[in-house]
């Protein structure tokens, strides 16, 4: 997975509430497929070749795939590409306004018998639904919370980041919305939407003294981090596997009492899909435990959305142990944001970084 998909995470929302009008899509020809095309992130699962071929040796259906580099260009090319794409992944986020705009259908879950194991917090999220209806099938999850030294006291709130006991050892991650995030679960707010700014950016100012690094790359994150520039930090939890698994970092991930700041993937149908029950059976396939485990532990996989793929994972494997599916119940995900109160995220955030320079 490209570094530009988690960064993509941070600028969902841009625009998402455009008002658009449902395109006029052809019926489909009744036909068997015998190839589909996926659009997704390059590198992001979807493509694995190993997968493809287990998949074509299965059902007799060629899998081919075009990638988009940011969800604006996703959402560009479901609209001037009518019929192109039998399947399309596309964050929790952005699936309302793709429904709304005519672009997906809704899911016939009949022919997902996978999804029998999808966690109900994700199948039935708010965020994939539109009137009445879901229009994306869960596929997989993260969440950005806290990470500690391993063996460290365990923090229970994000309160911890201006305690004293943290001065000068603290780091940041460099994201608005972020940011906004944690400010307003500390004053009780709907981090998607927080009423109150002025208590969100006062909130943030109290962790001045104990900012050490404002961080932007999982790499810089890993090299501060081994070279024991600070003891607590905002982290994403499948950068905490790759950080303990590859770079054999002692980081031990952590998500307190006000719960994480989620974020969810769905496998969707485009309403022009020429084969729409070929991609269903794909993304069946995609959500199949037998496939997430190799995904998961041969090539690195964030959680999958599959209850019973997370549970075949090894006890002792660390995406298993990382991503708690208690961890489900308290987090919140990330809901698309208009421009106006993006701007308004980015202002409070830059305001806040020059009170830390100060």
């Amino acid at each position: 997975m490209k570094t530009t998909r988690r960064q993509t995470l941070g600028l969902i929302g841009a625009g998402a509430l455009a008002a658009a009008a449902p395109l006029p899509f052809l019926a489909r020809p009744a036909r068997a497929a015998t190839k589909i095309t996926v659009l997704n992130w390059q590198g992001y699962g979807t493509d694995e070749k190993w997968a493809l071929e287990a998949f074509q040796k299965k059902t007799g259906i060629e899998v081919v795939h075009d990638y988009f580099s940011s969800e604006p260009e996703m959402l560009t090319k479901l609209r001037t590409n009518p019929g192109a794409y039998d399947v399309v992944l596309i964050n929790s986020a952005r699936t309302q306004q793709a429904a709304s705009e005519g672009l997906i259908e809704p899911i016939d879950f009949s022919k997902v018998a996978n999804s029998a194991g999808l966690s109900p917090e994700l199948r039935d999220h708010p965020n994939i639904k539109f009137e009445d209806k879901t229009y994306g099938v869960a596929w997989v999850w993260g969440i950005t919370s806290l990470a500690i030294t391993e063996g460290s006291a365990k923090p229970d709130s994000y309160a911890a980041l201006a305690d004293p006991a943290h001065k000068n050892k603290v780091a940041l991650f460099d994201d608005a919305v972020t940011s906004v995030a944690i400010g307003a679960l500390l004053t009780g707010q709907d981090m998607n939407n927080p009423s109150d700014l002025d208590a969100v950016k006062e909130k943030l100012k109290g962790f001045k003294d104990n900012v050490k690094l404002l961080w932007s790359s999982e790499d810089q994150w890993n090299k501060s981090f081994a070279a024991k520039e600070f003891d607590l930090s905002v982290y994403w939890s499948g950068a905490a596997v790759r950080s303990k698994r590859n770079s054999k970092l002692p980081v031990e991930f952590v998500v307190p009492k006000e719960g994480g700041i989620g974020w969810l993937d769905n496998l969707c149908i485009p309403a022009s899909a020429p084969n729409a029950d070929a991609g269903l059976a794909f993304i069946n396939h995609m959500i199949d435990p037998d496939f997430y485990v190799e995904w998961a532990t041969k090539v690195g996989a964030p959680a999958s959305a599959n209850a019973a793929a997370m549970e075949k994972l090894p006890a002792d494997d660390l995406n298993r142990k990382i991503h708690d599916p208690s961890y489900l119940k308290t987090m919140t995900i990330q809901s698309a944001l208009p421009d106006d109160r993006r701007e308004a995220f980015n202002n409070l955030w830059q305001e806040v970084k020059a009170f830390y320079a100060g």
